[in-house]
């Protein structure tokens, strides 16, 4: 059981069936009327926030994220497949779950699959990847008016800006949290 006066950032409870996570907490006594607990909360499954205050007394369900590491094994159209590395057990997993940043996941590469109550929610992929680029326009000499960057297709297929000195075969680092280039492999 949480109790909310011993809220804390991070901790993850059931309320009213949603699963809320805590990014914010003040715990408030006023001069006049009883002490309150005023929260920032975030919806794990969601993303939604929102903000409530809670008598400091309010008990809650504890609720228990589990997140794993798991190998992203291949696609059929909608449904991806996903391995635990310890039971080798495969999940498939809706399209839906993934994030945008998925797109710079290839086969075999590890992946934060996190569940409550055995129900997926979410997959993070890594948040550096190396690529290998798979097509690219030839950076002209002297062309810096656009930033000094190109359009570059990456083995994924996604599509992300470059520097003009990259080549087409040339393996790269990307963040996946941004989509931007870090640096060459």
């Amino acid at each position: 059981m949480v109790i909310a006066g011993d809220f804390k950032n991070g901790i993850t409870f059931d309320m009213d069936g949603q699963v809320m996570s805590v990014i914010e907490f003040q715990h408030v006594k006023p001069g006049k009327g009883a002490a309150f607990v005023r929260t920032k909360l975030r919806n794990v499954i969601t993303g939604a926030v929102i903000e409530k205050t809670f008598n400091p007394t309010d008990k809650f369900q504890d609720a228990r994220i589990d997140r794993k590491e798991m190998q992203y094994l291949y696609n059929d159209e909608t449904l991806y497949y996903f391995m635990d590395m310890e039971s080798y057990e495969q999940i498939p997993l809706d399209k839906s779950l993934l994030s945008d940043n998925f797109k710079f996941v290839k086969e075999e590469m590890m992946c934060r699959v996190s569940s409550y109550k055995d129900k997926v929610f979410a997959v993070e992929p890594p948040m550096f990847v190396e690529l290998e680029i798979a097509e690219c326009e030839p950076g002209v000499r002297g062309d810096t008016a656009t930033g000094a960057t190109k359009n570059a297709t990456l083995e994924t297929g996604a599509v992300i800006r470059v520097p003009l000195f990259i080549n087409e075969g040339e393996k790269i680092r990307i963040d996946t949290r941004t989509g931007e280039y870090i640096e060459r492999a």
